[in-house]
């Protein structure tokens, strides 16, 4: 198994792909420490490992390798780089090739200029090309989970760094709304525990960078319109605060990985809500050690309808819907993505029928009376591709759909049966 260390300054999405890589692979990476941009990497040392200077980079028992995508592909398993198929290997290829030749420089020449790190060029096609290519993303996640065959690989993990910028700067609520597909895989891949353990405190964007000159005018002040070089010795030696080398322009077009300040996490939304007398730890534990006969009355004895509600929720698109998993992946997917609700919710979510005749339900629970998706940007990705009902928590029709759905038992409305279902807990 490889290891190594790597350089690189903190938050750069092209040194993400190579560590997200050795997530999946199970090698041992270590950043490299008191690396910093403009110093270490124009070192007499650094450069005769490196010539070109440019980061990340990466040394492993006396060999060096550069190129962001070199060096994933290197840290990544069989199976991320295509399994033993040519033809999905040369697919991972074709992916990684798109991401560097179309994604990256389209979100580099929309998003830097936001950032203040680039002038705004007149006549500029940014948003359009950007918008291209997340059109063809959303075609062909539309009948695809992921870009090469039915699991993670590297094409997955070098497509989703290259938009991280542009889902983070960019794409506000409204703007990413068309691309529901790509939404749904963005956000999969986010909350997957490998990603999760590389990307620290990343938002999607809740309001759109808007340009302001005056940014890049302060940049160039800051730089001295040079921002492929350091600053002289004397200059620095003036600075007081060691934490003024953070607005140091990296390199000319690497300068755009740096990425702005993470917000402080926002407070759990439920925490305002009063709390009620329902437990869900005590009913989850109930639910998973005990038969539905037991689990099912213990629900409706605990259950709390002042302070919790109970939702019906169905899928829209239900006639497009076709293989049986891949419809199963749109369940887990959503789970992924709302982790943060598990705490003060419990949710039942079903498959009815078959391949190319299915649907999609379930029973909702959470803390509150009002749509629990609405509490929170991060939870409102895939909420609205499902009518939402809320349901009367006292009326036998209710306590029959909920013993339905939790015993995954029965038949939807157009009389398919229960194939397989997924728990939210």
């Amino acid at each position: 198994m490889a290891t190594g260390t790597i350089y690189t300054y903190p938050e750069n999405f092209r040194a993400y792909k190579a560590l997200i890589a050795a997530q999946y692979s199970g090698t041992q990476v270590k950043v490299a420490d008191n690396f910093v941009f403009g110093e270490t990497n124009k070192s007499a040392e650094f450069l005769k490992k490196f010539p070109s200077g440019k980061v990340p980079a990466f040394e492993s028992n006396g060999k060096y390798l550069s190129e962001s995508n070199a060096i994933a592909f290197f840290l990544a398993s069989e199976q991320l780089r295509g399994g033993k198929c040519p033809f999905a290997q040369a697919q991972v290829q074709q992916w990684l090739s798109f991401a560097d030749n179309e994604v990256v420089p389209a979100s580099c020449a929309l998003v830097f200029p936001l950032l203040g790190i680039m002038p705004q060029q007149k006549g500029s096609t940014a948003k359009q090309d950007v918008e291209v290519v997340l059109e063809l993303l959303n075609k062909k996640f539309l009948e695809s989970t992921y870009l090469v065959g039915e699991r993670i690989t590297l094409a997955d993990i070098v497509v989703f760094c290259s938009l991280m910028h542009v889902y983070q700067y960019v794409l506000d609520e409204a703007t990413r709304k068309p691309y529901t597909n790509v939404n749904r895989w963005f956000n999969t891949m986010l909350h997957q525990k490998q990603v999760q353990a590389v990307v620290k405190n990343y938002t999607v964007c809740e309001k759109a960078l808007v340009f302001d000159p005056k940014k890049y005018a302060e940049f160039q002040a800051k730089t001295g319109g040079k921002t492929t070089q350091q600053k002289p010795k004397e200059e620095k030696k003036q600075e007081k605060k060691p934490a003024a080398k953070k607005e140091e322009p990296k390199e000319e077009l690497d300068a755009a990985d740096l990425a702005l300040a993470a917000e402080p996490k926002s407070k759990d939304p439920f925490d305002a809500m009063p709390k009620g007398t329902f437990n869900f730890d005590d009913f989850k534990r109930v639910y998973s050690n005990e038969d539905e006969k037991v689990s099912i009355p213990y629900f409706f004895e605990k259950f709390d309808p002042e302070h919790y509600s109970i939702w019906y929720g169905e899928y829209k698109y239900n006639e497009e819907l076709t293989k049986s998993f891949m419809s199963c992946n749109l369940i887990s997917g959503m789970f992924q993505r709302i982790d943060k609700m598990r705490k003060q919710s419990f949710a039942s979510v079903c498959l009815f029928g078959d391949d190319n005749n299915s649907s999609i339900s379930g029973i909702w629970v959470w803390r509150g009376q009002g749509l629990a998706f609405d509490l929170c940007p991060d939870w409102q990705i895939d909420y609205e591709v499902y009518d939402w009902k809320k349901l009367d928590a006292k009326s036998e029709e209710t306590k029959k759909l909920v013993e339905q759905y939790f015993s995954w038992t029965g038949t939807d409305k157009q009389g398919r049966k229960f194939n397989q279902g997924k728990i939210f807990k």
